[in-house]
């Protein structure tokens, strides 16, 4: 496997001060992300749509992070990180802007996959610069604690702007993100050392990297099985309403507890990857799949249901970093591209799941049954990724 390259470590006694700014980006994506579902109903009056027909502007923006990142960041090897992540944040404040502007139901759409585009390839360049600010050992914290940005959004800029959109606006939702995004590229311009262009890269050198068989295994193994984690909780609302029997105050109690979670798994996921990676995503897929199944049994219970919702959130955040981690090692010298993928997938992920619980559900076996399809999901990721390590061991033998 090869080592994750860090840059020559820049002198800075800002590198606290650094690693917030790079976490402000994601706190400022994670809020944009996510706030679009509890603002749905608000959007699909204002551009007079459905609901249903208004959350494929959710879907806009997956496809948006899928489409972005290999090709954003592929385009952008050559560009100094430091002013390639500002850009890239700055551009995500953009579409937010459009979003706020746009009328009708194709312009919104449009404009919330313009959105999309560069939220892979921030978290790519700038996990690249937290590494960099860091002793190699202390890596996986200074990789965790720009994705740490992305889980505190689902505890504290999502229920704070959807608040906000609720009160005045749906739209006001959208300019707030991108105030935030201007905050962050402030930020990241005066405390994130410089970082030097990389003259060798090329698109040709970065795209290589999906010829590698373990950059392969790993996107697979994130896009299947991380879609156990979404197949339970992309129902977390009907889960809490008709099979926990609660009113609808209670979902925010249990979304709550995801965004916990996912913060702890977010802080954990760090000491653990600079522990062993490897390790950390085959113990994340085994624990997530023993989770699931303690879910159904469980999921009746209010307390129960409400720490397996927290554990599901923290087993999540450290699957996905610990994934991108090995992404960005078996990319070799595209590190940048290895880690946007991991967004890439993670988004797939998300739509795979809750396909795949949509079936189960209109099938009749309702939606307590998710959980089981998030087991079958979670361990042939496990599998995947298994297969990925005996393949890598084995050609390390025949050499």
């Amino acid at each position: 496997m090869t080592a994750l390259a860090t840059p020559s470590r820049p002198r800075t006694r800002h590198v606290s001060l650094a690693l917030i700014a790079l976490a402000l980006g994601g706190f400022a994506i994670g809020t944009t992300e996510f706030m679009t579902m509890g603002l749905l109903e608000e959007i699909a009056d204002g551009i007079d749509r459905t609901n249903a027909e208004t959350g494929h502007i959710i879907t806009a923006y997956a496809f948006g992070v899928v489409v972005g990142a290999p090709v954003i960041v592929s385009l952008g090897a050559r560009l100094p990180k430091k002013e390639l992540a500002i850009g890239l944040i700055l551009a995500l404040g953009i579409g937010n802007a459009i979003t706020a502007v746009a009328s009708g139901y194709v312009p919104v759409m449009v404009a919330r996959f313009v959105a999309g585009l560069p939220h892979g390839a921030y978290f790519g360049v700038a996990s690249l610069l937290a590494a960099s600010l860091v002793r190699p050992e202390m890596r996986g914290r200074a990789i965790s604690s720009v994705m740490l940005g992305l889980s505190v959004a689902t505890v504290a800029g999502v229920p704070a702007s959807t608040l906000l959109g609720q009160t005045l606006g749906w739209r006001s939702a959208y300019w707030a993100v991108l105030v935030i995004a201007i905050a962050a590229a402030a930020m990241i311009a005066l405390f994130v050392p410089h970082s030097p262009a990389n003259t060798d890269a090329s698109l040709r050198g970065e795209l290589s990297a999906l010829k590698r068989p373990q950059v392969l295994f790993a996107v697979s193994a994130g896009m299947v099985g991380f879609g156990g984690l979404f197949a339970m909780y992309s129902y977390i609302a009907p889960i809490v309403t008709q099979v926990i029997d609660l009113s609808d105050a209670w979902i925010a109690a249990f979304t709550l507890a995801f965004g916990i979670g996912s913060v702890l798994g977010s802080w954990g996921a760090g000491l653990l990857a600079d522990w062993d990676v490897e390790r950390t995503v085959i113990g994340g897929f085994v624990a997530t799949s023993l989770v699931l199944v303690a879910f159904y049994f469980a999921a009746s219970y209010v307390v129960p249901a409400l720490v397996l919702v927290l554990a599901v959130g923290a087993l999540g955040s450290i699957v996905a970093i610990n994934l991108q981690i090995r992404l960005m090692d078996a990319a070799g010298d595209a590190q940048m591209l290895g880690a946007a993928l991991n967004h890439s997938a993670l988004n797939i992920a998300n739509g795979l799941g809750a396909f795949f619980g949509s079936v189960i559900i209109s099938a009749g076996y309702g939606y307590r049954a998710t959980s089981w399809v998030g087991v079958v999901l979670a361990t042939f990721g496990l599998a995947i990724f298994l297969l990925g390590l005996a393949y890598q061991r084995r050609h390390a033998t025949t050499r």
